[in-house]
């Protein structure tokens, strides 16, 4: 019986140890991957970064779109996957397209 707890306790205090990382909110890569990626490609006609006061642009800001109800990964998937009447066809690979879908909805918890 003792060598049992011996393991359990090691294993308890690691998981403690490691519970102030896991707590911590991150910024995954997706999301300042989907960062660089909207600059890049949407930048033009979207404002991208909030924090980042930019000239006038022709589409809505992507602060605005996170903050709609109906937006989610699901609408947004959708949407960036299907032809745009107002916007330039573009395609993004599958990665791409996630990584922007994650920028977008992290904007949402802002």
């Amino acid at each position: 019986m003792k060598w049992i707890m011996l393991p359990c306790i090691i294993a308890a205090t690691t998981l403690v140890t490691q519970l102030p990382i896991l707590a911590q909110p991150l910024e995954s890569s997706g999301v300042s991957a989907g960062r660089q990626v909207a600059e890049t490609i949407c930048g033009n006609c979207h404002e991208i970064n909030p924090m980042i006061s930019q000239r006038a642009k022709i589409g809505p800001r992507f602060e605005d779109i996170a903050k709609l109800p109906s937006t989610t990964a699901i609408s947004l998937k959708a949407f960036l996957r299907s032809n745009h009447n107002r916007m330039p066809n573009f395609i993004l690979s599958s990665a791409d397209t996630d990584d922007v879908i994650a920028y977008i909805l992290s904007l949402k918890r802002q």
